[in-house]
């Protein structure tokens, strides 16, 4: 590889070549190759070099990258349906969206070290809640689309009714209403698409989808309707605009169960669709059935308020194919932005963006009126209609002028204004429905409209009560606030994130930069194609360098999460076998130690699953496997299997695997969590898969942003691409007649992330991702071998060697010394770092991945944290230390508790603080002690406390 200084993979990859010769020599390897050939199966090695541009330097791919950006158009573009364009406060675009102290945090699962953006997330349901008057919000979904999809299914969960039709209003986002078809039809449930108003409610239902503002901008009272749903023993769900419910009557007030939607105009870019933070609101009833995270209220050791996620019990990896959805993450650093948003401007400001909204809305209803256009309803907020006789016409027209208009019907436009429409935007396209004609003196428009809400929809209780809402303002109050949250979070800023099968890359600034961008992050995702070519550039590119990778023939990049891309290549296969004539195929094999998500989606997918077991050594049974393939053999649809393996160790026998199941009759579904390890090494369509999720969060370095967002393509074998999702209003997605619905609200789901990944391939070339993918071993085998004299390693492969992650078995610490495997990742904490993957995939251990960007000094801080943690088990043991009294216990020590005057514990104060010596250099101090979760879900409280439940803190 270039020594040059601008050499990028040079700076991506953790250790230096010096580094790397001693790590070999500590294996007993001459080379990186030797290791190599020791790790992958040889009959899956790839025999040449990934066919893929050149590596260039960062300034080199900006420039390449901005001249693709420069071929898309920015227009003002009141499209609506769901987007609306927005003005992101720049303190929280520098200082959350740009700020890596926020972007590249892990989700909050060790709550101790995450309490800054847990608190952020509770702003964000609070916000949520009080908007739409229900109990409980959870703590964001992927977009609008998929929360309504998943109304539905929890809707199926609760209703007293047991019909199996769900109403969708016709007036609902034509995105949305797609999504929901195409997750009904998977589950056998009919979706009965109508014009609420001519229906009788004689056809039984289990549920129903309404709009609020409908699409096309009406308001309707919804309160007889819902009425006449719940005699029946549906549930009610509202798709609602969280802006326009700063003036409307909130759905929770009128009845509805439920409420979903975006909340991306609160300050977050259109970003051609995403990533955006979706809502989800219902009633405490059903806070067991909410998809998706919740932020609770706990207490810590001292008694202290202490937020962590609530309910984890409900998490795919505990509940598998009983999960009620197989969501397993969030949009938390967009829920973050959109709640902060909310701080800042508080309900007072909120109200003035919304009341300037419906104004100018109505001053354009009023002026098109008078030039003669027919307005057929009026406007309810900040959308209107109008009649036109060539709507094609009167498009071209308005876009020549620099607006983009959608077309409702062959005689309708619609106009949807936002926040960043002026003056000036409306006498501008009111000049061009003009065509010649004068227009009153701007005054005159002025007094002639009124922002009032029509009384019978006006909202009459307040919301944003909480002092957070009230108290930050100003820009420096602001400021203080996002950084005092910041300080209570570790991130990559601060040290290694070792999480296994979590891949916690560097995020490098130069992928970052593109995100800001106005011509990737101010496009509307149904903006004209013909205004995107920059875009259809970079996703072609971004698709064909994806597809050499893996050996695919075709990808699709709408899946936006990972487990969406389980979903959709689940149901890419399911329309493959009904294609065939062969829809009795349902069953689905999947090893015992899969990822919980892949049982969840196989039965969102209509699927039945019959695990397969797992040899001692952590492999697939492939006996098992032949006896299940051949029993199931007519109704086998596909396998499920996981790639490095979730124990984290290439199976020897994964082409064999692959061809039992082919010659079933069945497809391969690789779940591509570990494809970091595979990376120009080897293609996963080459050894036998048809589909594979590429978790582009994980290996590709997008960010995961606390939490989400997260992106997972589906790369998939040619005679699969027919079938790849689609999208009703950009037909290019897939025109092709037999492809999927959309699975995503956005075709091609979080766009505007998407330069990320694009920047790191292009930067790293071939060269550079398969040393990546080296390194990665490397590092992980460097971890497996200094600390297995302390930790047994639970599974290595055939040679002796791990993946690039492995496990540590932390049972034999019970045994001698009373230790659990969360003692240890609370007192990981003291050192400084996060723990790795906690009792997954097997109770009691830990999963090491320290990814290739880590350098060998990290690395041997943290091997030393843990061998000092086995030497303070060790004197547990001895009876040098209480087995109860001691800093595992009581692990972690927040600053608070070893400032109290009356320490009495049986270890020092130093021991507890400073336990390795670069701890006194740089100290990352958790704000509480260990959280008590159990009392959280037994007292769960999940919006903001009041003030003073903080004054002793």
């Amino acid at each position: 590889m270039s020594a040059s200084p601008h050499n990028f993979a040079q700076r991506h990859l953790g250790p230096r070549p010096a580094d790397v010769e001693q790590m070999l020599q500590k294996l007993g390897c001459e080379s990186l190759e030797d290791l190599l050939a020791a790790v992958v199966p040889a009959d899956i090695r790839l025999p040449r070099s990934l066919n893929l541009p050149e590596p260039c330097s960062e300034a080199e791919a900006l420039a390449e990258l901005r001249a693709i950006a420069h071929q898309n158009q920015i227009l003002r573009s009141y499209l609506g349906q769901g987007y609306a364009n927005c003005l992101t406060p720049p303190v929280i675009q520098r200082n959350i969206l740009e700020n890596p102290g926020w972007y590249t945090a892990y989700t909050p699962y060790q709550a101790e070290i995450a309490q800054g953006r847990l608190e952020a997330l509770l702003n964000f349901q609070t916000m949520v809640s009080d908007l739409t008057g229900l109990e409980i919000a959870n703590a964001s979904l992927l977009d609008e689309a998929t929360a309504a999809a998943e109304a539905m299914t929890l809707s199926l969960a609760v209703a007293k009714s047991k019909s199996q039709t769900y109403f969708v209003a016709h007036n609902c986002h034509p995105q949305t209403i797609a999504v929901v078809q195409t997750r009904a039809a998977a589950l056998g449930i009919e979706v009965l698409v109508a014009d609420l108003l001519q229906f009788d409610f004689q056809t039984p239902i289990f549920g129903l989808l309404l709009q609020y503002p409908a699409t096309d901008g009406t308001i309707a009272d919804y309160r007889s309707v819902i009425e006449q749903a719940h005699a029946q023993g549906a549930i009610a769900t509202v798709a609602c605009d969280l802006l326009a419910l700063t003036l409307l009557t909130p759905p929770g007030e009128f009845g509805a169960d439920i409420a979903v939607g975006n909340s991306q105009r609160f300050g977050v870019p259109l970003g051609y669709g995403g990533p955006h933070a979706a809502f989800f609101a219902t009633k405490e009833a059903y806070k067991r059935q909410i998809p998706g995270r919740i932020v609770g209220v706990s207490k810590d050791a001292q008694g202290q308020p202490a937020l962590r996620l609530a309910l984890q019990t409900r998490e795919q990896h505990i509940r598998r194919d009983k999960a009620t959805s197989n969501i397993c993450t969030a949009q938390v650093l967009l829920a973050v932005v959109a709640g902060f948003y909310a701080v800042y401007h508080g309900a007072e400001g909120l109200t003035a963006i919304a009341r300037q909204v419906r104004r100018q809305t109505q001053i354009l209803a009023e002026e098109l009126q008078s030039l003669g256009f027919k307005i057929p309803q009026q406007p309810g907020f900040d959308t209107l209609i109008v009649e036109v006789e060539d709507p094609k016409v009167w498009q071209s027209r308005t876009e020549a002028a620099g607006f983009n208009l959608r077309c409702l019907s062959d005689r309708q436009l619609g106009i949807s204004l936002d926040e960043t429409t002026t003056d000036s935007d409306l006498l501008d396209l009111l000049t061009v429905f003009a065509q010649g004609r004068s227009l009153p003196a701007w005054e005159d428009l002025q007094a002639a409209v009124t922002d009032e809400v029509d009384p019978a929809f006006a909202r009459q209780t307040p919301f944003l009560t909480h002092p957070v809402f009230q108290q930050y303002h100003s820009e420096t109050e602001l400021l203080r606030y996002i950084h005092r949250l910041q300080s209570r979070d570790l991130s990559l800023t601060t040290a290694m994130i070792p999480l296994g099968s979590c891949t916690m890359k560097l995020n490098a600034t130069a992928e970052m930069l593109p995100i800001s961008w106005p011509e990737f992050n101010q496009i509307h995702p149904f903006a004209p194609l013909s205004q995107t070519q920059g875009y259809q550039q970079l996703f072609q590119q971004l698709e064909s360098w994806l597809a050499e990778i893996t050996g695919f023939a075709a990808v699709s990049l709408q899946p936006n999460a990972g487990s969406q891309g389980e979903y959709a290549g689940l149901l890419v296969i399911q329309r493959y076998h009904q294609s065939r004539g062969e829809d009795h195929r349902q069953i689905c094999l999947i090893p015992q130690s899969a990822h919980g998500t892949n049982p969840a989606s196989a039965v969102m997918a209509g699927m039945k699953v019959v695990p397969i077991a797992c040899d001692d050594r952590g492999n697939i049974d492939v006996s098992d496997l032949q006896q299940k393939a051949a029993q199931y053999a007519d109704q086998l649809a596909a396998l499920m299997v996981t790639y490095p393996s979730t124990h984290g160790v290439f199976e020897e026998a994964i082409a064999e695997i692959c061809a039992i199941v082919h010659q079933q009759g069945g497809q391969v579904y690789l779940d591509g969590a570990n494809l970091n390890a595979q990376v120009g090494l080897c293609q996963p369509a080459q050894f036998g898969a048809d589909v594979c999720h590429l978790n582009l969060h994980k290996t590709f370095c997008i960010p995961h942003g606390g939490g989400g967002p997260g992106v997972g393509p589906i790369g998939v074998a040619a005679h699969l691409a027919p079938f790849l999702p689609s999208h009703p209003l950009v037909p290019e997605a897939n025109a092709d007649p037999q492809a999927l619905g959309p699975i995503a609200a956005a075709p091609w789901g979080s766009a505007s992330i998407l330069p990320i990944s694009w920047m790191y391939i292009r930067m790293m070339g071939a060269a550079g991702l398969t040393q990546a993918s080296a390194i990665a071993i490397l590092n992980a085998n460097y971890i497996a071998t200094r600390l297995a004299p302390y930790y047994p390693i639970l599974y290595r492969g055939d040679r002796g060697f791990v993946a690039h992650e492995c496990i540590l078995d932390l049972r034999p610490l019970k045994r001698t010394a009373g230790i659990e495997v969360e003692d240890v990742a609370k007192r990981l904490m003291d050192y400084g770092f996060h723990a790795p993957t906690m009792s997954w995939p097997v109770l009691g251990t830990l999963m090491v991945e320290p990814t290739e960007s880590e350098s060998l000094a990290e690395l041997d801080r943290f091997c030393e944290a843990m061998i000092g943690i086995y030497h303070e088990v060790d004197a547990i043991a001895s009876g040098d230390l209480d087995p109860l009294d001691n800093p595992l216990k009581h692990a972690p020590h927040p600053a608070d508790v070893l400032l109290q005057s009356d320490w009495n514990r049986a270890y020092s104060r130093e021991q507890a603080a400073y336990p390795a010596p670069w701890t006194r250099e740089h100290k990352f101090w958790p704000v509480v002690s260990r959280i008590d979760n159990a009392y959280g879900d037994r007292n769960l409280v999940c919006s903001c406390l009041p003030m003073s439940a903080y004054s002793d803190r």
